[in-house]
């Protein structure tokens, strides 16, 4: 007997019909389940009352801006989130990421682009795959692998999936220099490169937690123009 994979959820947020009929078709052509919302107050909605994989979130949107639900989510789920703005500066890309944006695509884009942010976005752990690491253990910090939890003299840190994925990578790799171009391929996949500012802010973000002086991190250490290495 055949088992059924259950499929991935996504909820599509754009006020533009075209813009959402354009992802959802083939979001669905690619597997996908996919819900879509004109606005932000039909998104946080459909978010409160479904479990969504992924959202697919546009800025510019009528009632709670884009933004403004993508902080509403951060608040309440560990949802990724991908947003699609015509915003292409630089600083408005760091911005959402610091809100807690997973990732941040610029309009227009391709339809191949968009599906392999998508897939990059829902990939998931193997099971077992970090089963046989032990959990990193530094000074009061704890990186559970298996667990995906982060401690912190015992009290489990807030962190975002994606937070937890930049932070684990480095933890396994602790010892050594990780360059930014390492960080962005072996977490966000390996179409990415050149967006430094993805690891800089989630970095920063990270220290905000983990800590106790963001001035003097003790455990996310910085070469400078290099990258980032956990002791």
């Amino acid at each position: 007997m055949t088992q059924q994979l259950t499929q991935q959820s996504i909820l599509v947020v754009d006020d533009e019909a075209p813009m959402r009929r354009l992802l959802s078709s083939n979001l669905k052509a690619s597997g996908y389940s996919v819900r879509s919302a004109t606005d932000g107050t039909e998104a946080l909605k459909l978010i409160e009352e479904h479990p969504f994989d992924l959202l697919l979130l546009d800025v510019n949107i009528p009632g709670p801006t884009g933004l403004q639900v993508l902080e509403a989510v951060r608040r309440e789920a560990n949802l990724p989130v991908l947003i699609l703005s015509a915003r292409s500066r630089e600083r408005d890309k760091v911005e959402a990421l610091d809100l807690g944006a997973d990732d941040y695509l610029c309009k227009p884009f391709g339809v191949a682009e968009l599906l392999a942010r998508v897939k990059a976005l829902l990939r998931r752990i193997t099971p077992g795959t970090h089963g046989l690491l032990q959990p990193y253990r530094y000074h009061g910090l704890e990186v559970d692998f298996a667990a995906r939890r982060a401690r912190l003299n015992g009290v489990e840190a807030p962190l975002t999936r994606r937070e937890f994925e930049v932070l684990a990578y480095l933890a396994r790799n602790a010892g050594k220099v990780m360059l930014h171009r390492q960080v962005l391929q072996a977490v966000w996949g390996g179409q990415y490169g050149e967006e430094s500012d993805y690891v800089w802010t989630f970095v920063q973000r990270i220290r905000t937690k983990i800590e106790p002086d963001r001035a003097r991190p003790r455990y996310l250490l910085t070469e400078p123009r290099v990258g980032y290495r956990m002791p």
